[in-house]
């Protein structure tokens, strides 16, 4: 991660980018150094307008905690029939709930290979995420010149901004 110096603020980010998914719900999960403080931020948007965004800090945590974070807070603000994407660029949060929870929840929570890392944030995702059946948790790239992903990196590191 860059310093906080190099980051752009989310009206500069609005400025510099313009590509990607136009609708859906954005989210993103910081830390630096990694444990140590970190922010969460999501930005739900339909037709390239903003609807709602909110994020949050934590001043000891970690990056996978953020990231989880930033997803269950996007869930909570969208109604369970809701009709949506919700983007998240940490593949381990996405294969975490669309792959494997279902499995660990069915053996009772647990992986065979160990304990499940951060188990209350995945329990709380999992069971948000299924009360919400139309929306789709789908993998984006980082850092590609997604607009809206770009955005959310932004609001996720306000905290480093002061």
């Amino acid at each position: 991660m860059a310093g906080y110096r190099d980051m752009l603020t989310p009206d500069e980010v609005l400025a510099r980018y313009h590509d990607g998914p136009q609708d859906g719900v954005f989210t993103d999960g910081s830390c630096d150094p990694n444990p140590g403080p970190g922010g969460w931020g999501f930005v739900w948007v339909k037709n390239n307008e903003i609807v709602r965004e909110d994020h949050g800090f934590d001043p000891k945590t970690t990056n996978n905690r953020m990231e989880l974070q930033a997803l269950i807070e996007a869930y909570k603000v969208l109604p369970e029939d809701a009709q949506c994407s919700l983007y998240s660029d940490s593949k381990l949060c996405v294969d975490t709930i669309n792959q494997w929870a279902a499995g660990w929840e069915k053996r009772g929570w647990k992986r065979k290979s160990g304990p499940i890392k951060n188990l209350e944030l995945v329990q709380e995702l999992y069971a948000l995420a299924n009360a919400h059946p139309g929306c789709k948790l789908e993998w984006i790239k980082a850092h590609d010149g997604s607009r809206w992903n770009e955005y959310v990196d932004a609001l996720a590191s306000t905290y480093q901004r002061g």
